[in-house]
């Protein structure tokens, strides 16, 4: 992996050199000690990963991910930070940030989490890969496979938030399916048309679908309040409800706020298929 380093703390940059070298996590490319500067050296040399520090001189690290993120979405942001506030944290995640490592840098942490990016930014090479290597037969095949796959690992999803056996987890289930094997996307379709595929009365599907995804928007919610860094949350939160909402039924249920979050329906289901095609 191409490594890139923002940190204005040059201990901080040494001890993260040694980390990447002695663990052969891969290739530092660069450094750079504010923001405005790795904004544009980002953009020069396109690494794989970047590690960035949230509070730093000229730009911090929030506003320098939302900037880079949208030049090249691809280049996967690990911040660094000792700041503990949750609402900087949650900042940092809706810029497009990745992961979150503490500080002071744990050597176990940072090798952990740069092998979580890793892995995830290998396995969707290999994905490009193999789409471009096989034939229109193979791809039908491999699209068929990927279908079950994809099913399997929207259930695995669903289980993780706590949705299978809801009311509405089968219909969930049918969409993604469906979506899947169209290789298409909710931008294609409205929730009515997309339900009355399936269904003679599609608002009681969407109704449905709307109260199982409420139930998981609750879920993660309480997974948040109990442990921020939870796994389930920080994989889940931003992909499949709009984190500010999210932030909402958390306040919600605390007490602080009479106001619930709202689910946007087509962007969970995207997330569903999405995640579970990773799995």
């Amino acid at each position: 992996m191409r490594i890139y380093i923002v940190e204005d703390d040059p201990n901080i940059i040494r001890i993260l050199e040694r980390i990447i070298m002695d663990k052969n996590l891969g290739d530092i490319i660069g450094r750079s000690d504010n923001g405005l500067d790795a904004l544009e050296e980002i953009e020069l040399l396109n690494p794989d990963i970047v590690l960035v520090d949230l509070l730093m001189p000229g730009k911090d690290g929030i506003s320098l991910v939302r900037e880079a993120k949208i030049k090249d979405s691809d280049i996967q942001y690990i911040m660094i930070s000792q700041v503990s506030s949750k609402d900087m944290i949650s900042k940092a995640y809706q810029s497009g940030v990745e992961y979150y490592i503490s500080k002071p840098i744990d050597a176990i942490e940072v090798q952990t989490v740069i092998k979580k990016v890793t892995e995830k930014i290998n396995i969707n090479k290999k994905l490009f890969q193999i789409q471009s290597l096989f034939s229109d037969e193979t791809k039908n095949v491999k699209r068929e496979q990927n279908s079950v796959d994809g099913i399997e690992g929207v259930k695995t999803v669903m289980q993780r938030i706590g949705l299978i056996g809801q009311s509405g987890s089968q219909d969930i289930i049918n969409v993604a399916k469906y979506l899947i094997d169209t290789n298409q996307t909710m931008a294609d379709y409205t929730i009515k048309e997309l339900c009355s595929r399936f269904t003679d009365n599609p608002k009681t599907m969407e109704q449905r679908i709307r109260r199982t995804a409420t139930i998981g928007m609750v879920n993660l919610a309480n997974i948040g309040i109990e442990d921020y860094m939870n796994e389930i949350f920080t994989e889940y939160s931003n992909g499949l409800y709009n984190f500010e909402q999210l932030k909402i039924e958390m306040d919600f249920i605390r007490g602080k706020s009479k106001k619930r979050g709202k689910v946007n329906i087509k962007k969970f289901i995207d997330g569903i298929v999405y995640y579970g095609k990773r799995q």
